[in-house]
């Protein structure tokens, strides 16, 4: 499964970011294989429709489900639309949420 975490930096220690749209990096983490890779969200500088802009490109990453700490409402019904499955988190490091995926 792919999934994608809103991230503060882009290290395995950022923090994950309460703020879905605007967050400065998505975390994305595969357990399949294991790999993690950090991009820079390219919603974050936009005007207006950040939270929108930020579905649609981890849509195109194939994420099957993102952290975050908060979603809005628009946020929610784009993400359910796309069977985006989404789970709050808060004050982890992106390295304890990927172990709590190794440990399922």
């Amino acid at each position: 499964m792919k999934i994608a975490i809103s991230s503060e930096g882009n290290t395995l220690s950022s923090k994950i970011d309460p703020h879905f749209g605007r967050c400065p990096y998505f975390a994305f983490y595969d357990t399949e294989t294991g790999n993690t890779a950090f991009l820079i969200n390219p919603a974050k500088e936009v005007t207006s429709g950040a939270g929108p802009a930020a579905v649609q490109f981890i849509a195109s990453k194939k994420v099957e489900k993102v952290l975050s700490g908060e979603f809005g409402l628009k946020i929610r019904s784009l993400l359910e639309s796309l069977n985006i499955e989404m789970q709050h988190e808060h004050d982890k490091t992106i390295s304890e949420i990927i172990e709590q995926f190794k440990n399922q």
